[in-house]
């Protein structure tokens, strides 16, 4: 396996758990049946949705700096 592969499988890994977690979090508040819908969807949906969404930007981001060759974030400052 190539180098740059291995690379890039530990930042997809961790979004696609971090995503998976999420959706099953907002999947099992939304059946609470105590609350309005639309409670459920501003307190639960709408934020999972959120998070999901900025963890792909970072992820994005990420995988472009690892095919520019640039291994550590820190080495800008």
């Amino acid at each position: 396996m190539d180098v740059r592969r291995k690379k890039y499988l530990a930042p997809i890994i961790v979004t696609i758990f971090i995503a998976l977690y999420y959706s099953i979090a907002a999947m099992i508040f939304y059946d609470y049946n105590d609350l309005p819908f639309i409670v459920k969807i501003v307190l639960f949906v709408v934020p999972s949705i959120i998070i999901i969404a900025m963890m792909v930007i970072v992820l994005l981001e990420r995988l472009r700096e690892i095919k520019k060759g640039e291994e550590d974030d820190l080495s800008k400052y």
